[in-house]
């Protein structure tokens, strides 16, 4: 291969020596062309050659291909910065879409748990009024889903989903949960008024009860209620029973306007009134009076109209 090389030489400086210079002094480009053409077809040979025999690369060729490497890394370096850029930033818009997404659900994990804390208490308002319901096998009675229920006038009415389509009558007694909450004071079709016991006005829901003590039983009337002790208050006692503290309250039925024995609460504690006169009995009633989303309504007895 060597001897290729030499012969390239040879014939190029025979040509070089055989062009005249001076024919060709205006245009040099040719001769200057000529001398790369046959530097640049050496080095190949050389190189090949050497490979050949060696298996490496001169310093020649190292040098270019070094050159070469450089020259892509300088070129190449601007793509890839920008390619990552764009990756990145690809990348960013991808999280911030799914921290969206995920935002979103927790928000759906807040109303679902709220949902279900409202379906529990639901279930469980409804579990008690059933425990109420078969507690009170003799009488007729419907249960009703408390629709409205203002702030101002939170102590003294609510509106349940039962009218006079479901045979609700003015004065029918209302239950809750353990125990009497009040009585229905308006109907129309498809709603009625509830005045609860804990209503201020003092010109009804003046139940008759009957106080069951060890001795016997009194009789008396519900006037108010103490909003600051959440007690009922039992006044117009008849009879001079010994009444203490854990003694069961129930409605006598002797007002006619409600059936008897419906469970009102227990005696909490007994005073003189502001008389001194008579005594006032604190009731503790059963039910919860600031938390009542359903209603049984007690119709009559059962059998009692036919």
């Amino acid at each position: 291969m060597s001897g290729i090389s030499g012969k390239i030489i040879a014939i190029s400086l025979k040509i070089i020596r055989g062009v005249n210079v001076k024919k060709f002094n205006p245009n040099k480009n040719i001769i200057i062309t000529l001398i790369v053409v046959i530097i640049v077809v050496t080095i190949i040979s050389l190189t090949a050659a050497k490979r050949a025999t060696s298996g490496k690369n001169n310093l020649g060729q190292s040098a270019v291909n070094d050159s070469v490497g450089f020259v892509d890394k300088v070129i190449s370096f601007p793509a890839k910065v920008v390619g990552n850029s764009i990756s990145s930033i690809s990348t960013l818009f991808k999280t911030y879409d799914e921290n969206e997404r995920l935002k979103g659900r927790i928000d759906g994990y807040g109303e679902l748990s709220i949902q279900n804390d409202n379906l529990k208490k639901e279930n469980e308002a409804l579990k008690k009024e059933l425990d109420l319901n078969q507690t009170l096998g003799n009488y007729e009675k419907v249960t009703a889903t408390v629709i409205t229920r203002s702030p101002d006038m939170w102590q003294n009415l609510l509106v349940v989903d039962r009218g006079s389509n479901d045979g609700i009558e003015p004065n029918m007694a209302v239950m809750a949960q353990k125990g009497l909450i009040g009585r229905v004071i308006e109907v129309s079709a498809t709603s009625s008024k509830v005045e609860l016991l804990t209503s201020k006005n003092q010109n009804s829901n003046h139940f008759p009860v009957q106080i069951n003590s060890e001795k016997g039983d009194s009789y008396g009337l519900l006037k108010s209620y103490d909003d600051k002790e959440n007690t009922l208050i039992i006044s117009q006692l008849v009879g001079d029973m010994d009444i203490k503290e854990g003694d069961i309250v129930q409605t006598s039925g002797l007002g006619q306007n409600s059936p008897a024995n419906l469970p009102v609460g227990v005696v909490q504690k007994v005073k003189p009134d502001s008389y001194g006169l008579d005594r006032e009995v604190y009731v503790k009633p059963y039910a919860e009076m600031y938390n009542i989303p359903v209603v049984t309504i007690i119709k009559r007895l059962a059998g009692a109209g036919e």
